[in-house]
């Protein structure tokens, strides 16, 4: 064991620690979730690290042995070394500071390593004097997780671009299936199923716009506002070089925010996106949803669709299946919503200057980007891409369905299809027998008006389109 010391005395250090004193007492303090720092979070926090280090060596600020030796400490985390030196619990108090003197520590005592010094050696190079040179946690640590949740946008779109694909694959695949739509659950008018497939894709779609639409304010950033935003102790040309070079390190383009204290007191940007993520998990309630009920039964529900059997579902019920892929798409989703309201209180929460809760903020969004991302994967590659359609029943509930009365509707009038749907629904007879019975138009009419191309696009059936 080393002895570290803070101004509030001494603690103990193992010796093989990169962390510090800080990093101790935080760990005595927070002890909430049982996890541990997002290993994505970890790589941004040391990627802003990295850029404000070359940006001081830049200004001739930072001396330039200790600055590549900072460099190199950061590289290394970056490339997933030494990410069990960030032993702390997500949810903590103090705005985030025990994590960015976590990261402090530990790039300093690697780098004290990389020179030839000992651990602990701050008076050499310091976690404060060095590594947080020019920043404080209230700008570095919004930096930070506005760079992870860029980088798990990109993760999640993928996910969704693919599963839109796949969607729009079987748009094709099943564009001669008819089935029956239903409003209200009940029968409607007829519709393919390629046709609701295709429009899950643009639904999917609708969510990769949305959720890029809302990353747009997180590249705005208010590094240099170091503890309020006024930009005490940090160059002006600190200021104004940071952001081109931690563009270049990302791949995405920052800029300094218009107003750093409005940046620094404010969390908005970060509602704004979990927000997009509650809304886009409510769409994928709604489809995942509509796939349990077009694969209800089989034997006594719609059974208009074939969900990959992926294990068996009952301890007790023989045979039975269950969709369990579409069950935990919608309690991942589920989750996420959650998620929401917690990022919700955490932003209403600032006060004056900072935002104390960016933690809990932080923790949240970034555990709905991934469970966001692996249940849209598992909901793809399980379900949706062996995904089949059962074309004998959706044609069944066609031919069964008092509802395709409305497509003759333009031709027989209203009160007689009326009389009609009456019959159908009391006596039980098909539409089509009740057509012919009565001799209301030829069997070849009645066939060309109730073709499934006639009722599933825009126009009169049989008619003018």
């Amino acid at each position: 064991m080393r002895i570290e010391h803070d101004f509030l005395g001494e603690l103990q250090v193992p010796d093989d620690a990169y962390y510090g004193v800080q990093t101790m007492r935080a760990i005595q303090n927070f002890q909430i979730t049982g996890q541990h720092l997002d290993p994505d979070f970890i790589k941004a926090i040391a990627t802003v690290k990295k850029a404000a280090c070359l940006t001081n060596m830049e200004t001739g600020r930072m001396p330039k042995e200790i600055g590549k030796a900072i460099v190199q400490a950061a590289d290394e985390i970056i490339a997933g070394k030494m990410l069990d030196q960030f032993p702390l619990d997500p949810i903590q108090g103090g705005a985030g500071t025990s994590i960015n003197m976590n990261m402090n520590e530990v790039l300093c005592n690697r780098a004290l390593e990389i020179l030839g010094y000992e651990r602990g050696r701050y008076d050499i190079i310091s976690p404060n004097n060095h590594a947080n040179m020019a920043q404080s946690t209230n700008d570095a640590f919004p930096t930070s997780i506005k760079v992870c949740i860029l980088r798990k946008a990109e993760i999640l779109n993928d996910a969704l671009i693919n599963m839109a694909r796949e969607f729009e694959k079987k748009g094709v695949e099943f564009e001669d299936v008819i089935k029956m739509g239903r409003t209200h659950l009940q029968d409607a008018v007829p519709i393919t199923l390629g046709e609701e497939m295709t429009s899950y894709g643009s639904v999917v779609r609708r969510c990769i716009w949305r959720i890029t639409r809302s990353l747009g304010a997180l590249q705005n950033i208010n590094m240099g506002g170091t503890a309020v935003g006024t930009g005490l102790n940090a160059e002006v040309e600190y200021i104004k070089k940071f952001p081109p070079i931690l563009s270049d390190l990302v791949g995405f383009q920052f800029e300094s925010a218009p107003n750093l204290i409005d940046t620094t007191n404010s969390t908005d940007c970060f509602a704004e996106v979990s927000s997009a993520l509650k809304v886009s998990a409510l769409s994928l309630i709604k489809i995942a949803n509509d796939m349990r009920l077009m694969a209800s039964g089989p034997r006594c529900g719609l059974n208009e669709i074939k969900l990959p059997p992926r294990q068996p579902g009952s301890s007790i019920m023989p045979g039975k299946v269950n969709p369990v892929i579409a069950e935990v798409l919608d309690q991942t989703c589920y989750h996420v919503i959650g998620n929401d309201l917690a990022v919700t209180m955490a932003v209403e929460n600032g006060q004056l200057e900072l935002n104390v809760m960016e933690p809990v903020l932080a923790f949240n969004l970034f555990n709905s980007f991934r469970y966001l991302t692996n249940a849209i994967n598992t909901f793809t590659n399980l379900l949706l891409k062996d995904l089949k359609a059962n074309k004998e029943q959706c044609q069944k509930w066609v031919d069964n369905s008092v509802g395709i009365i409305t497509a003759l509707l333009p031709h027989l009038g209203y009160e007689k299809c009326s009389a009609i749907a009456k019959e159908a629904y009391n006596q039980g007879t098909p539409v089509k027998e009740i057509i012919m019975r009565e001799k209301l138009m030829t069997r070849e009419r009645m066939e060309e008006i109730l073709s499934p191309f006639e009722m599933t696009h825009p126009g009169i059936a049989g008619g003018k389109k």
